[in-house]
């Protein structure tokens, strides 16, 4: 069974199967909404449904406030459609088809940064170039047709290739890959680029980058980028891991603070004393709390575990006075075999 979308600004309405969310539906029609994360978490998805009425699907809609839901918001990533629908998204546009390309991309090598993070650079073929945002991510297709889904760590002008950093786990579908030989010198098929995670310029107040784990390598893309352009903004980065082991580009990171005039606060949440740890402990998202009195005039970008992505978002909007329109995020969701979801 199918149901049918009217989405405001277009003229014919789009068909959408009942198992079908809200975004695959209209993106399959040609139109591109704003959505990241496709896991229901970081809420760039966002819209209003204006008559008709969804399921809120598998991850549910904890990501939208009470208010938003009173205002008839919905996850599209999520929403499947119960009857036909008219919907208003906060943005809508056509879909470039030169904008995302798939590729063959040479792995070129393979480093481990931690005990369980993998960074892998990849070249694409001779020639090939592709236009990307600071932030976004691309899909590795695995040969099984499952897609797994990993940030860009390099910067838009460093365009030839990408450097990604991969956490391994026991069941991650494309980590097995990486535990079963996949080596430099292999190809494997990637298109990119995707999400909505990038710098929002319009904002010109104070920036606060928080990431978690791997969530670090969009910062580091988005960084790199404001370091070459010299984009003028009072940035402070926060770094939260289990581990100082898992900083996996601490000194990196303390090298941007030395030159680049950025704030840098590492913070350990799980330390012991064989660490011997003399830096910041505690969950990260509460670091900046406890920094910022008010977070008002500042732009935030998040990226990393679900959990932390959903924490600062709350505690920054209700306890800190930060804009929901202010915060920007990422949320890096497991995905293991057979299940489809964002990322190792």
């Amino acid at each position: 069974m199918s149901y049918r979308i009217q989405v405001v600004g277009l003229d014919e309405p789009i068909a959408c199967a009942e198992d079908q969310s809200v975004l695959e539906a209209v993106r399959q029609a040609g139109w591109e909404l704003p959505y990241s994360c496709n896991a229901g978490v970081c809420a760039s998805c966002k819209g209003r449904v204006l008559s008709g009425r969804v399921a809120p699907g598998r991850a549910g809609d904890h990501a939208l406030s009470d208010a938003e839901r009173a205002q008839g918001m919905a996850l599209f990533c999520q929403a499947r459609p119960l009857s036909d629908l008219v919907i208003e998204p906060r943005t809508l546009t056509r879909i470039d088809p030169l904008a995302r390309r798939r590729v063959a991309a040479r792995v070129m090598r393979l480093d481990w940064l931690a005990s369980d993070v993998v960074r892998m650079k990849l070249r694409f073929p001779a020639g090939e170039k592709v236009r990307f945002q600071a932030g976004q991510y691309l899909q590795v297709l695995l040969p099984d047709g499952q897609r797994r889904s990993y940030s860009m760590a390099n910067p838009p002008h460093q365009n030839d290739g990408a450097e990604l950093h991969i956490r391994v786990l026991p069941d991650g579908a494309f980590s097995q890959c990486l535990s079963g030989g996949l080596a430099a010198g292999d190809t494997v098929e990637v298109e990119l680029p995707h999400g909505d995670f990038h710098w929002r310029e319009q904002h010109e107040g104070p920036v606060v980058m928080l990431a978690s784990g791997t969530g670090f390598a969009p910062l580091k893309s988005m960084l790199e980028d404001a370091f070459r352009r010299g984009l003028q903004r009072d940035i402070s980065l926060y770094w939260g891991a289990r581990t100082p082991r898992d900083l996996y580009l601490l000194d990196l990171a303390r090298g941007w603070a030395a030159t680049r005039g950025i704030r840098f606060e590492p913070v350990i949440s799980e330390p012991t004393a064989g660490d011997s740890w003399q830096g910041r402990t505690g969950l990260v998202h509460e670091a900046v709390l406890a920094d910022h009195a008010s977070l008002a005039a500042h732009v935030v970008y998040a990226c990393g575990a679900p959990p932390m992505v959903a924490a600062a978002r709350h505690d920054f909007t209700a306890l800190r006075g930060l804009s929901p329109d202010a915060f920007f995020c990422d949320a890096f969701a497991v995905a293991t075999r057979p299940a489809a979801a964002l990322a190792d």
